[in-house]
């Protein structure tokens, strides 16, 4: 696989003529009443990567906690121009009208934790997140024969299912049409709960605003999901410092991150 770098990051940077609908307007169908902070995580990192607007739709406990963190987040329905689904749900349990209804849009779409499955319902881009456990699941294989190889299965997962894969882990390894990456910029202290909700919403982001330029030539997704591994693992090492970190820590830092990067 080829090694991922910063000189490689894909990230838009708005001009004077841009407003929040053209910068991108992502919607989050995340959290969970077991879970609802993984909604607040992933919102607050879509955010603090830069995105036009937010759009939630979610239980009512995640939503009042994604407003209270986020008062910028719209609650409710609307047009978008790509969509995270799934983060803090469960694969055994997972069920949304929202979420068919969005997989049936045609946009751009990121594919986490309970969600999945849903990529069978894919009608436009989509690229998939999971770690070594779910991708097992998903494909019906063994964890260990995943974690054994995980940059060939990340490649026989994108062929097998159609699809753009990131397979987070420490090193991270992105497979779509025709390209094979790997990123490795996190500290170990990110091994924490929430990280891969940060992760998610991140992506979200960078599909959101690159959404014309997917639909054009979907083989993008897998540079914009290096580009989103590669952000989420400088911010963790910037708010770690060495030591511990919080994924609100890391989230903190994406912002002076992504302008490291774009002045490099």
């Amino acid at each position: 696989m080829q090694p991922f770098t910063a000189a490689d990051a894909v990230i838009a940077v708005p001009t004077e003529h841009d407003d929040k609908y053209s910068r991108g307007v992502l919607g989050l169908i995340t959290g969970s009443d077991q879970y609802p902070g993984a909604a607040v995580l992933g919102a607050e990192a879509a955010l603090r990567t830069g995105v036009g607007m937010v759009r939630y739709l979610g239980p009512p406990r995640a939503s009042d906690l994604v407003l209270a963190r986020r008062p910028e987040a719209v609650a409710g329905p609307g047009r978008v121009q790509a969509w995270v689904i799934g983060s803090g749900t469960d694969h055994a349990s997972f069920a949304s009208p929202d979420a068919d209804e969005a997989m049936a849009q045609g946009v751009p779409v990121v594919l986490d934790g309970g969600a999945l499955a849903l990529h069978t319902q894919r009608t436009g881009p989509l690229v998939i997140t999971p770690h070594y456990r779910e991708l097992a699941r998903v494909l019906s294989v063994s964890t260990d024969e995943i974690a054994g190889n995980p940059a060939s299965w990340a490649v026989k997962a994108a062929e097998m299912l159609r699809v753009t894969v990131l397979l987070k882990g420490h090193t991270t390894y992105v497979a779509g049409p025709g390209i094979q990456l790997s990123v490795q910029s996190a500290p170990t202290w990110l091994a924490t709960a929430g990280a891969g909700d940060a992760l998610a919403g991140i992506l979200g982001a960078l599909v959101a605003t690159h959404s014309d330029e997917i639909q054009a030539d979907e083989r993008i997704l897998a540079r914009l999901a290096a580009t989103a591994s590669l952000i989420h693992g400088l911010a963790a090492d910037r708010a770690s410092q060495g030591g511990p970190l919080t994924i609100l820590d890391l989230c903190e830092a994406i912002p002076p991150t992504i302008a490291q990067l774009i002045t490099q």
